[in-house]
């Protein structure tokens, strides 16, 4: 398998002294990584440190996606300079991008099961540990609502749409019923389920994004098997949108024609 840190210095990067910056929710504090990504405002975070964490050349930097073993690249800085931060007791480092890398920043998805706390590891001993998933045609972003039958959602982007509450999708998604798709992406079986009784699509996926299988049997079942990290796999889509006064009959019925047309009984992830 293809690894980060030789795609990135076959294309002409000298990584020197090098750290790798793993950028994970902190739990004590405000610091989402990936929500800050779509906001465009992680790098301003990464560069507020409250130790002397980038005393080296240049950083690799991975944001954690969903507290999983997969990491998005989002890019290599040069460290320029730190100075003492004023009002708080911590450091400002002056990281500069590195250019030469578009075609993986932001694009690039690794697989790194860390299993240990530290953040900011020494570049050479893990060189070998970041192993390229996939990398992305475009960046990993949150755009407003394209329309109904534009939604093809990762989990992790749900995820930030859901805990941004992003004004465009919760208009969009609270107000409809409707049937979706969930496919496992790893291994192409769908799961056909619905939103109905006054309940809205967003309510109804927001639930999945708390517990990863939104009470589902089948689901439950699958990340018990699979582990909570699994969920990653997962991409939701919308096939067919109702009104969200339809009844539950009507709403069910549709779900029941979906579930015949993809086979999802048979081949995938519906049990009925």
């Amino acid at each position: 398998m293809l690894k980060l840190i030789d795609l990135i210095e076959q294309s002409g990067v000298t990584l020197g002294d090098f750290k790798i910056h793993c950028a994970i929710d902190n739990k004590r504090s405000e610091w989402r990584p990936l929500q800050e990504y779509f906001a465009g405002t992680f790098e301003i975070g990464q560069s507020q440190q409250s130790q002397k964490n980038f005393e080296c050349d240049n950083i690799v930097t991975l944001i954690n996606l969903s507290n999983s073993r997969r990491w998005l690249y989002v890019g290599c800085y040069h460290v320029e300079r730190v100075r003492r931060a004023r009002g708080w007791n911590g450091f400002i480092y002056t990281l500069n991008r590195i250019p030469g890398l578009e075609h993986l920043d932001g694009r690039a998805i690794i697989d790194f099961p860390k299993t240990f706390r530290a953040s900011y590891l020494i570049g050479p001993k893990h060189r070998g540990s970041l192993l390229v998933n996939s990398i992305r045609e475009e960046k990993l972003s949150i755009a407003d609502f394209p329309g109904f039958n534009s939604v093809c959602l990762p989990f992790e982007m749900l995820e930030s749409i859901v805990q941004q509450d992003i004004r465009s999708w919760r208009t969009a998604l609270a107000n409809i019923a409707g049937v979706y798709v969930i496919a496992d992406c790893a291994t192409g079986r769908h799961y056909v389920g619905s939103a109905y009784g006054g309940i809205g699509l967003r309510q109804r996926w927001s639930s999945y994004v708390t517990t990863g299988h939104g009470g589902n049997k089948e689901l439950r079942n699958l990340l018990k098997k699979k582990g909570a990290d699994y969920v990653q796999n997962f991409q939701f889509s919308i096939v067919e949108v109702c009104d969200i006064n339809s009844s539950t009959e009507f709403v069910i019925d549709r779900e029941s024609h979906w579930k015949r047309v993809l086979m999802s009984r048979e081949f995938g992830l519906n049990s009925n």
